[in-house]
């Protein structure tokens, strides 16, 4: 069954076209990985999934429903994006694991988070930790279980390794995997050729499109 269709998509930006006419179906559950050469617009099109970018024309239907009549923040909890460059806010790595609760109207649930701080190998007492003093792997990680503490249904994932230290890098890895194995749609953009070699369902874009 599908939870991600794009139907006829283009993408126009300071009148050059970036996606041309693009089709994709994303079955839910399913672990998606898009490469190809720079520029070829793969964070353009998880961009346009995540509504962080209108397409130019052409429908992009999620979980039935077409994605311009979805209250907006409400859609982009359901449709998660995590940057490559990871934006971390306030003072503290506690502000930044509170947002998730703030918005929903929720009270902070340490226990949960500490679950997730688990997963990716940070100890409970990274709450209190300034973002200031966090690595590029530490604030990476902070990042994705900030976009998991209320997992959404599509987790996209724009080059979250690409940078990082080895031992970061196979903790994201790590985490990744598991997901895949829950009820959760993934699909992620990389260059990286460990995760090139085991992905199960490959796609390659090329000129805003995809040939394979």
């Amino acid at each position: 069954m599908a939870i991600l269709t794009l139907t006829h998509v283009s993408y126009l930006a300071n009148q050059q076209l970036i996606i041309p006419d693009l089709n994709l179906t994303v079955a839910a559950n399913d672990f998606l990985t898009i490469t190809g050469p720079s520029g070829s617009g793969k964070s353009t099109l998880l961009k346009l999934i995540a509504s962080l970018a209108t397409p130019s024309s052409g429908e992009i239907i999620f979980a039935g429903k077409n994605q311009r009549d979805y209250n907006l923040p409400k859609y982009r909890q359901q449709v998660s994006y995590c940057f490559q460059q990871p934006t971390l806010f306030g003072q503290t790595v506690r502000d930044n694991l509170q947002f998730p609760f703030q918005i929903r109207n929720q009270t902070f649930d340490q226990g949960r988070v500490t679950n997730y701080l688990e997963l990716v190998d940070l100890p409970v007492a990274f709450l209190d930790k300034k973002i200031t003093d966090l690595s590029g792997g530490e604030r990476q990680r902070v990042a994705l279980i900030r976009n998991l503490i209320f997992p959404p249904t599509i987790l996209l994932l724009d080059e979250v390794t690409a940078g990082l230290d080895r031992r970061s890098k196979e903790i994201v890895q790590d985490l990744i995997r598991q997901l895949s194995k829950n009820k959760l749609t993934l699909i992620q953009v990389t260059h990286d050729s460990d995760e090139l070699r085991i992905a199960e369902n490959l796609l390659q874009m090329q000129a805003g499109g995809i040939i394979k």
